[in-house]
């Protein structure tokens, strides 16, 4: 055995066995598209959709002692005449959806 060989094999089996952590180490964010997409299935099984629109770019949202990166976004649908409007925040990481809320009508 060639020692040339063994050690050049050693450090080309280190070297991307090091890469391939780095690239699953690495948090990806799912994308924003995605997650109204699932944020709209669950709606729609309450009824129509006639508006939605999510913020594109994650920024930092603390929940009690927990913080996040999240996309915001909001829906809104028509329920037995009335329209009704919500807010979402969900977990830019995971898609979770973290909070709801619905805004009031009254003023």
């Amino acid at each position: 055995m060639k020692w040339k060989s063994f050690i050049l094999g050693a450090a080309v089996g280190f070297i991307g066995g090091y890469a391939v952590k780095e690239i699953l180490s690495q948090k990806t964010n799912v994308s924003p598209e995605k997650v109204l997409e699932t944020v709209k299935k669950q709606f729609k099984e309450h009824g129509p959709i006639s508006g939605s629109w999510i913020h594109m770019k994650a920024e930092s949202y603390e929940k009690h002692p927990m913080q996040y990166h999240v996309y915001k976004g909001g829906i809104s649908r028509t329920n037995h005449g009335e329209n009704e409007q919500f807010e979402f925040i969900a977990d830019a990481s995971s898609g979770t959806i973290l909070d709801i809320r619905k805004f009031s009508n009254e003023l």
